[in-house]
């Protein structure tokens, strides 16, 4: 079992502060909204982001998947009665040039093995693809 903890304090009225190990970020808790901090909702999409960008640096040796780089849309749909989000839609994309089939292996690992993607998953609606990222260079 893994443990892990983190601490969030209000500044003022126009946002707070979250803090873990060294590290710091401005959270947007302001009822006028903040341009320059994430507000909750981007917060756990920025979580689901990075727990599939992880997922793909985990699975990848596993799998031997050999890849360039990884960069991942998400969009989320907020209903207003009885607030919560219900829907998750991302797309991945990966800068490989492997199979399409093993990018579907890909895809079936990030999804099984990430604990932010599988919280989620639990009581919202998260649905998603990958694809093949357009090289840069062509």
């Amino acid at each position: 079992m893994r443990n892990y903890s983190l601490s969030a304090h209000r500044d003022d009225a126009n946002g707070s502060t979250a803090l873990v190990r060294d590290a710091r970020l401005v959270l947007d808790t302001s009822l006028a909204g903040r341009l320059d901090a994430f507000n909750p909702v981007e917060l756990l999409l920025a979580s689901l982001a990075a727990c599939m960008i992880k997922g793909v640096e985990r699975s990848a040796p596993m799998l031997k998947f050999a890849f360039h780089g990884v960069s991942v849309r998400l969009t989320a749909e907020r209903q207003d009665m009885q607030p919560r989000v219900s829907l998750i839609t991302y797309e991945l994309f990966i800068d490989t040039d492997e199979s399409e089939h093993r990018l579907d292996l890909l895809h079936t690992n990030v999804r099984k093995y990430g604990t932010i993607s599988n919280t989620l998953a639990q009581g919202t609606a998260l649905i998603g693809t990958i694809a093949r990222a357009p090289r840069a260079d062509g």
